[in-house]
C-alpha cells in the first residue's frame, strides 16, 4: 500500500509541475496587447509577454498569484486558479510612475543603448578574446502541438441543381492529429565544435542525424536561423540580414523604450524593448535587449519578426567574471505562421505553409500548416578562451568530419543536454521505418539530379538538355547524352552526347573523360573532344553551371551559326578558397555556316584555326561554404558575385590563324526580401583586341527577330536578353551591359490567376574595332548606347506570363510599333 502512496505522491507532483498558465496583456485604455510586459510568479522567477502580448508560463501548486508589470502602467496581480489557463491582464496607465522614467523629457532607454554601442568592443567576445572555441548541441524539430488540433471528422457537402448534398468525409486534421501526436514532422541533431581566431568562426560537426535519412540533407544541416553574435552591425534572422539595434546607425531606424528592470544571475539588467520606426508590420526587428547595468552589456536578446513568417531568435548568456564578459550559451529559434497569401516552403520544402487565398483567414477552415512550428534550440557548452589553437581550413565555415554521420548512441548520450522524451524517440523510429517503406531517400538522390537536368539510372546519368531543342539553323535537335555517375565511380567520369539536326541533316558530337585529383579541393583534370555548332558572338563562361531549362527560348530564332571541332584538355578545381575555376588549353576549328569572311591583311578567311589558353574563375567572398564527405556546397550564397575569364590566343604554340586576348567580366547581386519580393543586379563587360573574327566578338544576346508586326515578332522571352534588340543588329569588340530587375508579389486577379509582377530595365554601351575587316553581314555598332524597360507578367496560368518591353534612346526606332517587343514567358516551379 505504501509503494501506491509513493506512486501516487509521484504522478501527482508530475501533473501539478506541468500546470501552465497562458494570457494575454492588454492596455484597459486602448485594448492594445502590452508586448514585452514583466510576468513574476513562483515567488520570484520572471517572464515576459513577446510581442503580442501572450504569455505562457509553468507554475507549482504552491503558487497563488501571479503579478504583471510594464513601465507606465499599474502592476497587477491575479489569484491562480487550477480551473483556469487562459487568463486576459488589463493594465491601467499611470501617468506618475510614466513620468518618474522620464527624465527631462529624455528617453532614458536611448541614453542606455547609446552607452551599449560605445561600448561593443570591450563586450562583444569576437573583439575582447583573442580566440575562443566551445561545443554546442543543436535539435531541430517541426511538429505541432497535437492538444490545439480540432481532430474530429468533418462532412463535406456541395451544391448541385440547388441541393445541398453530401460529398464525402474530410479526415485531414484528424490524420494529422493523430500522426503529432505520436511523433515530430521532422527531426534532427548535430554536435559541433566552434573555433574562432583572426576574425573567422567556423563549425565543424563532430556528429549528425536526421530522421528518415542515413545520408542527411546537408543544406539543412548549413542553414543559417540566426546570427551568432548580436553585436554585428548586420543581424541575420533566417538567412535575411536587418540593421541591429545596436549598430552605429541604429538610433536612426529604431524607437527604444525603458520597460523594466530585473537580475540575471545575479547581476541587475536594463529590459529595454526596440522596434523599427517603419509602420509597416514586417518592415524590421522588434524585440528585447536585457542590459548589463555595469557594464551594458547584452545578457539576454529576444529578437522578433511578424510578417508572413512569424519568426523569433533568442540569445542567452553567462556571465564570466574573470573577464567581466558575457558569452553566449544557448539559442532558440522558432517560426510559426504569419499572414501570408502564398503557400510558403522553406528548408527545401521540409516545412510548409498554406496560402490564406481561398477566404478570409479570420474565417477560412484552419489547414494542418497552420498548427505547424519549426523550433530549434542550441545548447553551448566547454568553453574555452585566449588559448593557443590552430584552426585547419578556417575558409571552410562548415566542415562535416567523414566519421559524423556514423555516430553510436553512446556518442550522442555524452553531449544532449536532456535525454530524448518519448515523442522524440518515436520519432527516429516512425521516420526512419517510413523513409524504408516510401524509399525517401532514392528519391532525395533522383529529386537532386532533376533540379540539375539529369535523369539517373544505374551507372549514368542522362542529360535531359541533350534530347530536344530546336533552333533556325539545326531545325529539331534531336539527341542524347551524359555522364556516368558515382555508382560508377567517385574518381573517374565519362561524358558523352551526340545529336542530330533535322534541318541542316548533321550528326554533332561530344566525348570526354576526366579523372579526380583532389577530394577537398574537387580538382579534376580531363580532355574531351566536340565536333558541334555555336551562336555566334556568344558570351560562354567556362564556370558558370548551365541551368536545368524544359526549353531554350532565345535558339529558336537563331540561325547564325558557325562549326567548331575542338580538342581540349583542362583542370577543373576549387583549391583557391572561395573560388572555382577552370584552365583549359584547346585548339580548334572554325567554320561559319553563313556569308562571312574575316580580312586580314587582304586576306579573307572563311574558316580558321585557333589554338587558346582560357581561365574561367568565380569567386564568391561573401558565399558560406560546407565540405561534406561528398563535396563541397555553398551553404549561404551572398552577394555579389563575381566572374572573370581570360583568353589568350596563342600563335606560337600550335597551328593559329589569329593573334588575340578576350577579357570578360561578370558580377551579379540579389537580395531577397521577407515579404518575397526580390531584387536583382546584373553587370557584365567585355574586351577584345587584336585580330578576332564575328564569331569570337560579343552580340549582347538579343532576342527579337525582324517581323513587320509585333504580332508576328510574339516569341518567348529570355532570362536576360534584350528583347526589343534584333539578331545580329549590333556587334562589339569592347562592351558593357547593365540589367536591374524588381520582382514584387504574386498579386491575385482573380480565382487561380496570381502573376509575378516583375519590373525591368536593361541598356549596353559598346565599340567595334576595325569593322571593316568583318565581310558579308550588314550591323551596327553601340557606341550610341541600347536602352530598354518594361515588365513580365510571369506564371498567370501554369507557368505562362506575358512580358512587354519598349526600346528607347539613340537607338530608337522610327517606327513607334518597332519599338515594341511582347514576348510570352514560362516558369516551371518542380518543387523540390
Amino acid at each position: 500500500m505504501k509503494y501506491f502512496g509513493w506512486l501516487f505522491l509521484f504522478f501527482s507532483f508530475s501533473i501539478q509541475a506541468q500546470f501552465q498558465i497562458n494570457g494575454i496583456v492588454k492596455d484597459a485604455k486602448t485594448n492594445k496587447a502590452l508586448p514585452f510586459a514583466t510576468i513574476t510568479y513562483n515567488g520570484h522567477k520572471r517572464n515576459s509577454t513577446d510581442v503580442d502580448g501572450k504569455f505562457t508560463f509553468q507554475t507549482n501548486p504552491n503558487s497563488t498569484i501571479f503579478e504583471v508589470s510594464y513601465v507606465g502602467f499599474t502592476p497587477a496581480k491575479y489569484t491562480i486558479s487550477q480551473n483556469i489557463t487562459l487568463y486576459t491582464v488589463y493594465l491601467w496607465p499611470n501617468s506618475i510612475a510614466l513620468k518618474s522614467v522620464n527624465v527631462k523629457n529624455e528617453n532614458p532607454a536611448l541614453a542606455i543603448i547609446k552607452k551599449v554601442i560605445a561600448q561593443k568592443s570591450n563586450n562583444n567576445p569576437k573583439d575582447k578574446l583573442s580566440s575562443f572555441e566551445f561545443k554546442a548541441y543543436n535539435k531541430l524539430i517541426v511538429t505541432a502541438h497535437s492538444d490545439s488540433i480540432n481532430g474530429k471528422l468533418d462532412s463535406i457537402y456541395s451544391t448541385k441543381n440547388g441541393q445541398t448534398i453530401f460529398s464525402k468525409i474530410d479526415s485531414t486534421n484528424y490524420k494529422f492529429k493523430e500522426v503529432v501526436s505520436k511523433h515530430h514532422l521532422f527531426q534532427t541533431e548535430k554536435v559541433s565544435q566552434f573555433q574562432f581566431k583572426n576574425n573567422s568562426l567556423k563549425e565543424t560537426i563532430l556528429g549528425t542525424q536526421m530522421a528518415g535519412l542515413k545520408h542527411p540533407i546537408y543544406e539543412i544541416i548549413g542553414f543559417n536561423l540566426q546570427s551568432f553574435s548580436v553585436y554585428d552591425s548586420n543581424y541575420e534572422l533566417f538567412e535575411t540580414q536587418y540593421n541591429s539595434p545596436i549598430a552605429k546607425d541604429a538610433l536612426v531606424d529604431y524607437n527604444y523604450k525603458l520597460l523594466d528592470s530585473l537580475d540575471i544571475e545575479g547581476r541587475p539588467t536594463y529590459m529595454i524593448h526596440f522596434k523599427n520606426k517603419k509602420k509597416q508590420k514586417a518592415s524590421g526587428l522588434e524585440g528585447v535587449l536585457y542590459i548589463d547595468q555595469n557594464s551594458y552589456a547584452i545578457a539576454k536578446a529576444i529578437m522578433r519578426i511578424k510578417g508572413v513568417l512569424d519568426i523569433n531568435g533568442t540569445h542567452e548568456f553567462k556571465y564570466i567574471p574573470e573577464e567581466k564578459l558575457w558569452f553566449p550559451t544557448n539559442k532558440t529559434f522558432k517560426i510559426v505562421k504569419g499572414k501570408n497569401d502564398d503557400d510558403i516552403k522553406i528548408l527545401g520544402g521540409t516545412i510548409q505553409f498554406d496560402g490564406d487565398y481561398e477566404v478570409d483567414f479570420k474565417t477560412r477552415k484552419k489547414q494542418p500548416s497552420d498548427y505547424v512550428y519549426l523550433l530549434s534550440k542550441t545548447n553551448i557548452f566547454d568553453i574555452q578562451y585566449n588559448i593557443p589553437f590552430e584552426v585547419k581550413k578556417s575558409f571552410i565555415a562548415i566542415e562535416i568530419k567523414d566519421d559524423a554521420l556514423n555516430k553510436p548512441e553512446s556518442f550522442w548520450n555524452t553531449y544532449r543536454t536532456e535525454k530524448l522524451n518519448l515523442r522524440e524517440q518515436k520519432t527516429y523510429v516512425a521516420l526512419d521505418s517510413l523513409a524504408i517503406k516510401k524509399r525517401f531517400e532514392s528519391k532525395v538522390r533522383f529529386g537532386r539530379k532533376i533540379i540539375n537536368g539529369y535523369l539517373p539510372i544505374p551507372y549514368f546519368d542522362i542529360d535531359l538538355r541533350k534530347i530536344f531543342k530546336y533552333n533556325n539553323y539545326e531545325g529539331f535537335r534531336l539527341g542524347f547524352g551524359g555522364v556516368t555517375n558515382e555508382q560508377f565511380s567517385r574518381k573517374f567520369k565519362i561524358d558523352a552526347y551526340s545529336a542530330y539536326g533535322t534541318k541542316d541533316g548533321i550528326f554533332k558530337y561530344h566525348l570526354g573523360s576526366a579523372v579526380r585529383i583532389g577530394k577537398f579541393s574537387n580538382s579534376w583534370i580531363g580532355a574531351s573532344y566536340t565536333d558541334d555548332v555555336r551562336e555566334i558572338a556568344s558570351t560562354l563562361f567556362l564556370i558558370d553551371k548551365i541551368p536545368f531549362k524544359l526549353y531554350d527560348p532565345r535558339p529558336i530564332n537563331i540561325s547564325t551559326f558557325y562549326n567548331y571541332v575542338s580538342w581540349r584538355t583542362y583542370l577543373e578545381t576549387a583549391i583557391i578558397p572561395k573560388t572555382e575555376s577552370i584552365w583549359e588549353l584547346a585548339y580548334t576549328q572554325v567554320e561559319p555556316k553563313f556569308d562571312y569572311a574575316y580580312n586580314l591583311n587582304n586576306k579573307l578567311y572563311s574558316h580558321f584555326e585557333m589554338t587558346t589558353a582560357k581561365l574561367s574563375l568565380q569567386w564568391n567572398p561573401f558565399s558560406d561554404f560546407m565540405q561534406t564527405p561528398t563535396g563541397k556546397i555553398e551553404i549561404e550564397k551572398r552577394f555579389p558575385k563575381f566572374t572573370f575569364q581570360y583568353t589568350q590566343a596563342l600563335p606560337k604554340f600550335f597551328q593559329n590563324d589569329f593573334q588575340f586576348s578576350k577579357f570578360d567580366f561578370k558580377t551579379e547581386y540579389e537580395k531577397k526580401y521577407l515579404n518575397g519580393q526580390k531584387t536583382n543586379l546584373l553587370l557584365q563587360a567585355g574586351y577584345a583586341l587584336g585580330d578576332v573574327p564575328i564569331t569570337h566578338l560579343y552580340n549582347t544576346s538579343p532576342n527579337n527577330i525582324t517581323k513587320e508586326t509585333i504580332i508576328q515578332r510574339i516569341t518567348f522571352a529570355g532570362k536576360n536578353s534584350f528583347e526589343t534588340m534584333f539578331f545580329n543588329e549590333f556587334f562589339s569588340s569592347e562592351f558593357m551591359y547593365f540589367q536591374f530587375k524588381h520582382s514584387f508579389n504574386r498579386v491575385k486577379l482573380v480565382s487561380k490567376v496570381k502573376p509575378s509582377f516583375v519590373l525591368v530595365s536593361r541598356m549596353a554601351w559598346g565599340n567595334l574595332d576595325k569593322p571593316e575587316q568583318h565581310v558579308g553581314l550588314d550591323f551596327k555598332t553601340l557606341n550610341d548606347g541600347f536602352f530598354e524597360s518594361g515588365f513580365e507578367l510571369n506564371q498567370i496560368f501554369n507557368g505562362l506570363g506575358l512580358t512587354a518591353f519598349y526600346r528607347y534612346g539613340p537607338n530608337q526606332l522610327s517606327k513607334f510599333e518597332d519599338n515594341i517587343a511582347i514576348k510570352l514567358s514560362f516558369v516551371l516551379n518542380l518543387g523540390l
